[in-house]
């Protein structure tokens, strides 16, 4: 067999592990590799013709895989000094992973005797293995055990087994790759935070130490808001979610999420209408979070409060072309905060404020200038204007608008559903998988196309928007407890027409993973005025 690393190649006579091939390469920071384009476990066995790349904790699979490990020895250590705690991962914050104990207070010792054990258990440098189980194996297990761990892979029909991560006789299920061994989990540090506790690691830019911990009250209140109303619901699991779509009760499970954000969007109106100061509505969120739609229907609330809305958008102030900066690679940046004329935007918000008519610009992205049509705009008593775009919480763009005419709104799917009690689903995937349905279906791009500008995509959000999410007045989460049941039928085609030949097959791989776990449900069940029809399409707003 033939193994490439480097443009080097080496042959093999017969199979091996990845780590016992490349033993000096395989440094403390190594945590995975990727073969032939599949992320893969140290461990991985080579079988054929491979090209090897290695994982360090600075990749972004390298610090999920950290994560992960990290919660599996935390899991462990628990279970060890106190075995009936009931613990829950609930959100991922300020580079930590947010925890609750249902069934215990967290206390500052108890935090104490955790992490020493931890510490012990990374020092012992125990393996972590991976068990394989047929599902008539699985269906014994889970039998003679009495546990719920990884329970949910048995009603996968992908899926012909169920997978188990054991260290000494501990064992949970964590999708994904694992660490080999405890000991690449050196640097964490548990915190007592709120009602629970938050688990810190080191973030990519800096994988030798954890960075200071920023709070986000806002937004750690918008998570635990929809999620106590889930948990009300008794549909804050996806066990539960699914169980209540094999019943039947799709459609009111739709119904009911529908309502709460129609609930949630008509209270955001009540506010507004409530400050008569407030003149100039401000959206901001990241990628594939609904704006389109939300805006329509703050809209619809604001008339229904006796105000007329009315929209501007900021693309049409872009500066000209050779004004417009560039990034470190010589490309016109058109993400950037300079590339708006902030002079002219807050002179005409300013004038319309005053009772002025005045003239706006349509940006021609063809020849990069602003051209004047005639487009006359004048305010009336109710007006009041609703603008959407990246920096509008960044108050550079409006710092000539006082501050008493502002209302500044942050919306983003903040999901608060999870696979299990220890495994998440970002809310980054939930914006990708959003993505890559509506850019097939609305912009003629393959689920591949997606996948590889998202790095830059998220590049542009850490920059421009989560900088500013604590300074919105109030923050609506767009996710729908059910849209991976719906999404997953347009998007599990798309993402299977990645092949291995690709460097996104890994990524696409891990959303198929994801995305098994859901019951379908149709999207014929789904509203017209749904937000998620903005992905979906047949909606009754225009895009």
């Amino acid at each position: 067999m033939k193994i490439t690393y480097k443009d080097k190649t080496m042959e093999i006579q017969e199979p091996q592990k990845v780590i016992d091939v490349f033993k000096e390469e395989c440094n403390e920071h190594v945590i995975a590799c990727i073969c032939n384009n599949q992320i893969q476990s140290l461990n991985h066995v080579l079988k054929e013709d491979s090209n090897i790349k290695f994982v360090d904790i600075s990749d972004k699979d390298g610090l999920r895989i950290y994560i992960r490990g990290l919660s599996y020895i935390m899991a462990k250590a628990f279970s060890e000094v106190y075995p009936k705690a009931l613990l829950t991962v609930d959100y991922q914050l300020s580079n930590s992973m947010f925890f609750e104990i249902d069934n215990m207070k967290v206390t500052d010792e108890m935090l104490e005797a955790v992490s020493n054990r931890m510490n012990e258990i990374v020092k012992e440098d125990l393996p972590i293995t991976k068990v394989i189980m047929t599902k008539e194996e699985a269906d014994e297990f889970y039998e003679k055990n009495k546990t719920l761990k990884g329970i949910l892979q048995k009603d996968i029909k992908e899926r012909d087994h169920v997978t188990l991560y054991y260290c000494e006789d501990y064992y949970n299920y964590y999708y994904g790759v694992m660490p080999i061994s405890t000991k690449y989990m050196k640097i964490f540090k548990l915190e007592k935070y709120k009602h629970g506790f938050i688990v810190r690691y080191p973030n990519r830019k800096d994988i030798t130490k954890l960075q200071p911990f920023v709070d986000n009250p806002k937004l750690l209140s918008a998570l635990q808001d929809y999620e106590n109303i889930h948990r009300l619901l008794d549909i804050n699991t996806l066990y539960k979610l699914n169980t209540k779509v094999q019943n039947g009760e799709a459609k009111h499970i739709v119904l009911l999420d529908e309502a709460l954000h129609e609930k949630k969007i008509s209270q955001i109106a009540d506010k507004i209408a409530q400050n008569r100061n407030a003149k100039v509505i401000l959206i901001a969120g990241p990628s594939s979070s609904g704006k389109t739609t939300f805006a329509q229907r703050l809209g619809l609330q604001l008339e229904l409060n006796g105000l007329r809305p009315v929209t501007i958008s900021v693309d049409n102030y872009f500066v000209e072309r050779e004004d417009t900066p560039k990034d470190e690679n010589g490309n016109y940046d058109f993400e950037d905060i300079n590339a708006i004329d902030m002079n002219l935007f807050n002179n005409q918000i300013l004038s319309l404020l005053n009772g002025e008519e005045v003239e706006t610009p349509s940006f021609n992205f063809h020849t990069g200038h602003k051209e004047y049509r005639g487009d006359k705009l004048k305010l009336n008593k109710n007006d009041v204007l609703v603008i959407e775009g990246i920096h509008c919480l960044n108050d550079k763009l409006t710092e000539s608008i006082p501050k008493e005419n502002k209302f500044k709104i942050y919306i983003s799917a903040l999901t608060v559903l999870n696979i299990d009690y220890f495994n998440r689903i970002s809310t980054t995937d939930s914006r990708l998988i959003r993505r890559i349905v509506r850019d097939y279906q609305f912009r003629g791009y393959s689920a591949l196309h997606t996948l590889r500008m998202w790095p830059s995509v998220n590049r542009g959000e850490q920059k421009n928007i989560f900088p500013y999410q604590e300074q919105a007045d109030v923050m609506f989460n767009t996710s729908l407890v059910y849209e991976m049941s719906v999404l997953k039928t347009m998007a599990l085609p798309l993402l299977k027409e990645i092949d291995s030949s690709e460097p996104e097959y890994s990524e696409a791989k891990r959303l198929c993973e994801i995305l098994q776990y859901f019951e379908e449900i149709p999207k014929d069940l789904i509203p017209t005025n749904s937000l998620l029809r903005e992905f979906l399409g047949n909606g009754d707003f225009k895009y």
